[in-house]
């Protein structure tokens, strides 16, 4: 419950970082409000409550990224895997920000409006985008569903059209993208065919029409098929089905990346797996820092 959570709030385009932050500020900003006492205590230990499980989320990022490493696209084992791949800059694959028109493959957006009576921007409007996308890499290409995807480093446009304020974060076409999910292929190889079903089915749509069916395996023509003519017919749709599921597997299948659904961190990023792992590891020593400073500070009121 609690990933499926936090993939909703970051599907409504909530930075966690950014909300954490927010958090930590506000908790602490109560405690030196009221003073020593119980409810300072609270929101102290709230803070380091919060702290510690950020800090956990940010050494599991870390850990995932560096753990894995990049798969080919070809190659890539059924499963959880690690990507980098070139986007598509394909006009007909590129979709377009709702309110700023600019030509991408991912897009979040906020929308504010002036708050004159407070002095400051309060959100009117915001969306991400749910729309797959192709990457590629010397050796195929894979699809990405980026529907509950973690999205680092995407570039960061603000404009302020009519008076409003527009933050607009995009990945590009043509742009290097890594990605961290579930992979799987559909289709080609991978395919799951069942010869006795099909040949059951397809001796069934042979019965739908007698007459050929009889024209073509009546050999006494007699008006019916003894069990040496209902053989022969069941050994011709196994080879026929057969024949199809070799040309079936020879097709080439499609790859496809989405989010893991056993929770596990479906992220996508502009940034490289080195710069990744900085990211996370900053985030978590600022974790630990804000931690460390409200379990101080609790210790110190109590």
């Amino acid at each position: 419950m609690l990933v499926r959570g936090l993939r909703g709030l970051q599907h409504l385009g909530l930075n966690l970082g950014s909300l954490v932050t927010g958090l930590y500020f506000a908790l602490m900003a109560v405690a030196l409000k009221v003073g020593p006492g119980t409810q300072a205590r609270w929101s102290l230990a709230g803070a380091a409550l919060l702290a510690g499980m950020a800090w956990l989320g940010s050494l599991r990022r870390t850990r995932a990224i560096a753990e894995l490493a990049t798969s080919r696209i070809a190659s890539a084992a059924q499963g959880y895997v690690e990507l980098m791949g070139r986007a598509s800059s394909d006009k007909n694959q590129l979709i377009y920000t709702p309110l700023g028109g600019m030509a991408c493959i991912w897009y979040r957006y906020k929308l504010y409006s002036r708050d004159d009576t407070r002095h400051d921007w309060r959100q009117i409007d915001s969306g991400t985008s749910r729309t797959t996308f192709d990457i590629s890499d010397p050796t195929g290409v894979c699809t990405i569903d980026p529907d509950h995807a973690e999205v680092v480093g995407a570039e960061v446009r603000t404009s302020y059209p009519g008076g409003d304020k527009l933050v607009e974060e995009c990945l590009f076409g043509g742009s290097t993208i890594y990605v961290l999910g579930d992979f799987s292929t559909l289709g080609g190889s991978s395919s799951v065919l069942n010869v006795r079903e099909d040949v059951s089915a397809l001796l069934s749509h042979w019965k739908q029409d007698r007459d050929d069916l009889h024209q073509r395996f009546d050999l006494d023509r007699n008006g019916t098929l003894d069990l040496q003519e209902w053989e022969r017919a069941r050994q011709l749709a196994t080879r026929t089905v057969e024949r199809q599921h070799h040309e079936i597997r020879q097709q080439p299948g499609v790859h496809v990346l989405r989010a893991p659904e056993d929770g596990r961190l479906f992220l996508i990023s502009a940034m490289s797996p080195v710069a990744l792992r900085k990211h996370f590891l900053r985030w978590s020593i600022f974790h630990l820092a804000m931690g460390t400073a409200a379990v101080a500070g609790w210790l110190y009121l109590a």
